[in-house]
């Protein structure tokens, strides 16, 4: 087994340890080649085990032990104890969530993704972190400002957190139905200009900048644009980089996303 690192993308302003993956540098074979992250997709468990050795060493975290769960594109954020933590591989201690919030040092806190937007956040004041996955649907739904305000119930200040929102799928290929435009419209209070057009190639289809939403989302929660960092790296373009459910579909690895304090 070569020990080659994996590859991962890291934030100008998140000055903690954190991550976030692409698909380069783990051991996986086949469709879940190389560093596939999830244990439910079907690849095997010593893979993926070695895998996230490989990803927590490239970010500077013992991935040993960390809190993730089921993700089901809601708006529950958790906030996160020592003892919600467990391996890759052992079922999550609570039902569906997508987000969590922790002021604990030493806890991980992890998302999974694969053309949804990961969203980390710390105010490094204040001691707090979040891993938040946004799909269209959380985002809607108005995760973000769920997530801000469980940081702010842990002392965090929205003029302090600094956000970083990593990998996904972009404008560029987000192609969707008019009821995610109107969803995000509702969302922003109408404050949507840019983010969607209509698709110049199919009549009735919008193109629709999800990253682009969940940053403005967060100026409208009080971040500040300074403290506001898109990577800008669209998944469904870079398929031999990223995992992208849109143009793999179900048989494929996955994405995730660190941070601790």
């Amino acid at each position: 087994m070569s020990d080659m690192a994996a590859e991962i993308l890291q934030s100008r302003l998140i000055t903690c340890p954190h991550g976030f993956s692409t698909r380069r540098g783990g051991v996986s074979g086949g469709i879940f080649e190389s560093l596939n992250l999830s244990a439910t997709r079907g690849d095997t468990l010593s893979n993926v085990q070695e895998n996230w050795r490989r990803f927590g060493a490239a970010a500077g975290i013992d991935t040993a032990c960390f809190v993730h769960g089921r993700q089901v594109h809601g708006a529950t954020v958790r906030i996160a104890r020592r003892e919600d933590a467990h391996s890759i591989g052992e079922p999550a201690p609570w039902d569906g969530a997508d987000g969590y919030v922790t002021a604990e040092k030493g806890l991980p806190l992890a998302v999974f993704t694969a053309d949804c937007t990961p969203l980390l956040m710390l105010d490094p004041a204040a001691g707090v972190i979040a891993a938040v996955h946004c799909g269209w649907r959380s985002t809607v739904a108005d995760i973000e400002k769920n997530a801000v305000e469980a940081m702010v119930s842990l002392g965090a200040s929205p003029a302090h957190i600094r956000a970083a929102i990593g990998p996904g799928i972009r404008r560029c290929c987000f192609q969707t139905g008019p009821e995610v435009p109107q969803a995000i419209e509702t969302l922003l209070g109408g404050d949507a200009a840019g983010l969607y057009g209509p698709d110049e190639k199919e009549a009735g289809k919008f193109r629709v900048d999800l990253p682009g939403a969940v940053h403005r989302r967060l100026l409208q929660l009080g971040l500040l644009e300074e403290n506001i960092d898109e990577l800008g790296v669209c998944t469904m373009c870079h398929p031999d980089r990223f995992w992208s459910h849109r143009s793999m579909g179900a048989d494929r690895g996955s994405q995730a996303n660190l941070i601790i304090l």
